[in-house]
């Protein structure tokens, strides 16, 4: 079986599924490849053209409406000999959306990686022209089934997973009472869904021992560093971090600060936990707390309460013992739970399922047709105001 994942190669949570996936899925005789977009002339990202040699790049054209950029996804699935396509919704809106134009025969799996009203939209636009949905947790599918009408039987919890090969094999030694803790957020420097400007108002409330790493790139890298100046000297911004280099960077910190209004599955918080990096990490319902059990593996706070993050940290820099053992913790909760062989075990069982006995779809649109679906289009909440947005996904946490 050969299967499309629409995904362009990237430092990011989606493309490293990817790359465990495929690995996980070869044993089992089911050939994963990555197809991705690009403007025309473009190329890959900068440092991944080594991923060529598993997937094809498509250069979208200037096309206005999607269609010829549609039309050259079609075309390269089809000469690529692919069973069936991967759909990572809202990855890309052409990408997304193709999926209501392919041709009956393909397998059509659509995975989830967030709980935004927006996403959901997405998801909910195209359930009819997919055979099954995963859900990278379980408050995904909860949302989906219960409030978005997905069918149960065809809607699936996969947890992101992570290949313990790059980690150490042995538990990290206890921190030194006498020695500062080492904080590191790891992620995209982005504020609507990694609540980056939270930062600064936890450090503020450490000892002066205590030092922040900010490993990622992103579009608020400006408006962080503007609000940063009183604790500069004891912050370090890392920029992006290769792939192959995270492990290193999580083995040398002790604590993985993750202050997110909202996420998925966050590959950079189970990396974390197999590091024995312990996560202090926003309470997300159903994603965090499916991860994370507090006071067992990690620590859990409230969104956006940077008063209570900042205490669960001098916390742990009071009692170091606390601290070795949710490291301890962390590391185990990984290698039960979330094993590049056990996710890749439960999307073959689902891909074997759905080619074995593949539901009913609506019938497939004309190309000659194309358009996007209301779901995939910007809706109202898109021009709210970004500081009134961000307090309603807060407050939706806390409720």
């Amino acid at each position: 079986m050969k299967i499309a994942y629409f995904v362009l190669p990237h430092l990011g949570g989606t493309y490293t599924v990817f790359r465990h996936l495929r690995a996980g899925l070869a044993p089992d005789g089911i050939e994963l490849c990555w197809l991705g977009l690009t403007p025309a002339g473009q190329g890959l990202p900068a440092g991944m053209e080594r991923e060529a040699a598993f997937g094809t790049l498509v250069e979208a054209t200037a096309s206005d409406d999607g269609k010829s950029t549609a039309r050259l996804m079609e075309r390269a699935i089809l000469a690529g000999g692919f069973d069936g396509v991967v759909v990572n919704v809202l990855s890309d809106r052409v990408q997304t959306n193709i999926v209501r134009y392919l041709p009956p025969y393909l397998l059509r799996l659509m995975v989830v990686h967030n709980i935004t009203p927006g996403t959901y939209a997405a998801a909910a636009a195209i359930r009819p022209y997919v055979h099954a949905t995963v859900c990278v947790s379980q408050r995904c599918r909860d949302d989906l089934v219960k409030r978005h009408h997905f069918p149960a039987g065809r809607t699936f919890v996969i947890a992101n997973a992570v290949s313990l090969d790059a980690f150490p094999a042995t538990d990290r030694p206890a921190r030194p009472i006498g020695q500062g803790l080492r904080l590191l957020f790891l992620g995209r420097i982005e504020d609507a869904s990694k609540g980056i400007l939270w930062l600064p108002g936890i450090l503020e409330r450490l000892p002066a021992s205590s030092t922040l790493t900010i490993a990622g790139d992103g579009p608020d890298i400006k408006r962080l560093k503007a609000v940063m100046p009183g604790v500069t000297p004891r912050v370090v911004y890392a920029g992006a971090v290769a792939a192959d280099a995270v492990p290193a960077l999580l083995a040398a910190h002790d604590i993985f600060l993750m202050p997110s209004r909202y996420e998925g599955l966050p590959m950079a918080l189970v990396e974390a936990m197999a590091a024995g990096c312990v996560p202090v990490a926003s309470a997300l319902r159903g994603v965090t707390d499916m991860i994370v059990e507090n006071g067992r593996d990690g620590l859990l706070f409230p969104v956006g309460d940077t008063a209570r993050a900042a205490a669960l940290v001098r916390a742990l820099d009071k009692d170091r013992a606390q601290l070795h053992g949710l490291s301890l913790g962390a590391r185990r909760k990984v290698a039960g739970a979330f094993t590049v062989e056990r996710m890749a075990a439960q999307y073959a069982a689902v891909l074997r399922d759905i080619a074995a006995n593949p539901p009913p779809l609506a019938a497939p649109l004309a190309l000659d047709g194309w358009s996007m679906p209301r779901g995939l289009r910007a809706g109202l909440r898109t021009f709210l105001p970004r500081p009134l947005k961000n307090w309603l996904r807060g407050v939706r946490e806390r409720l």
